[in-house]
């Protein structure tokens, strides 16, 4: 007979779960495996709450698995570390993002790629090497490889930091993989959400001009005065948009909302590359003539390897890039939730996990 969730480890942990496609999150007691030889444990202090969370509770995508424990975007301080482990030392400040596990030897592991890899192990949602479930950071602890986790840097606050290990390793990631890093050009982003404005400020540290793409006017204050975007396009304008032809490097696409893809494609210059980073839960529609003339680029990524994601970590270090962030409490998280479906929150909200378990 199969264990329950709280029987099957033998650290007791809480977290807060989704049991149904309501979505609706409650506490929920279950446990973590022992501290392994190479394992890192840390008492979770704050997580980000990712659109990805929401599709997940609500089962948009057709692949969860209840109950569910969300929550990608994990900062603590380490607790317990394995006889193995060199990384990590109690009292350090660990990030955890949305990979747990992977195969470590496939062609994507070697190259410093395990978010490609086809065994890759996700932070929730996922089946981890003993068979049982993995579980996410809407909890009191989390219990890790060691490989997995990230130093924070001693600069960064913790809070604001956390939605980086998601949203912002998922920019930095393709504006270095395509070249759109460069000082001097030009790179459109997307949707104002937790994605889009980690890209601006990603972009804008990087030296690149930043023009933010959005359907909402009310965006445009915003994106220039509070996040330092060089422009801003109104996308439903057919003026802006028709004198924005083939001005763009680059655009980072961040909407997981259906909208037109070859609209973006038309900004672009020869040679320009449109990435998506959003998720819609539909097909997107492209023709032919929209990449064929110009020789465009539809592409994709999906978040970053350990080593980039260190790496984007030193480099929000070294510019002071954090994500702006509502901070909440648990007994708030599922109206958190139903204003992120709105799209009400500037930009991430992260759940104060120390201050608020169990309440």
């Amino acid at each position: 007979m199969a264990k329950s969730p709280e029987e099957e480890h033998p650290i007791k942990a809480l977290g807060w779960a989704s049991r149904d496609k309501s979505g609706v999150l409650a506490p929920f007691k279950f446990s973590r495996r022992a501290t392994g030889v190479k394992d890192v444990q840390f008492k979770v202090l704050y997580c980000g709450v990712c659109h990805s969370d929401l599709h997940s509770i609500k089962n948009e995508w057709g692949n969860t698995s209840f109950p569910i424990i969300p929550g990608h975007e994990i900062v603590g301080v380490v607790t317990e570390v394995g006889p193995k482990v060199e990384k990590f030392k109690v009292g350090d400040k660990v990030g955890v993002g949305c990979m747990v596990g992977s195969c470590r030897s496939c062609h994507s592991c070697a190259s410093h790629e395990e978010n490609y890899c086809p065994k890759t192990i996700f932070t929730y949602n996922s089946i981890n090497v003993d068979g049982t479930k993995t579980y996410g950071g809407y909890s009191d602890l989390m219990v890790v490889d060691e490989h997995f986790a990230v130093h924070i840097p001693e600069n960064l606050p913790l809070d604001a930091t956390a939605p980086l290990l998601c949203a912002g390793i998922t920019v930095y990631s393709p504006l270095k993989f395509y070249g759109l890093d460069k000082p001097g050009m030009h790179v459109g982003v997307v949707g104002l959400g937790g994605l889009g404005h980690a890209a601006v400020k990603f972009a804008k540290a990087m030296g690149v001009k930043v023009t933010v793409i959005s359907t909402s006017p009310g965006k445009k204050t915003e994106a220039i005065e509070r996040l330092g975007a060089d422009e801003f396009l109104l996308s439903s304008d057919p003026a802006q948009i028709g004198a924005a032809l083939n001005t763009m490097d680059g655009i980072i696409d961040t909407v997981s909302a259906m909208h037109s893809v070859m609209q973006l494609l038309a900004l672009l210059k020869t040679n320009g590359k449109l990435v998506l980073v959003g998720l819609p839960e539909k097909p997107l529609e492209v023709h032919a003539f929209s990449v064929v003339g110009g020789r465009k680029t539809l592409a994709g990524s999906c978040i970053g390897g350990m080593k980039e994601t260190q790496e984007m970590l030193d480099f929000a270090a070294k510019h002071n890039i954090t994500a702006d962030i509502e901070l909440i409490k648990f007994d708030y998280l599922n109206e958190a939730m139903a204003r992120l479906a709105k799209a009400d929150v500037k930009y991430r909200f992260v759940i104060d996990v120390a201050n608020s378990i169990g309440k």
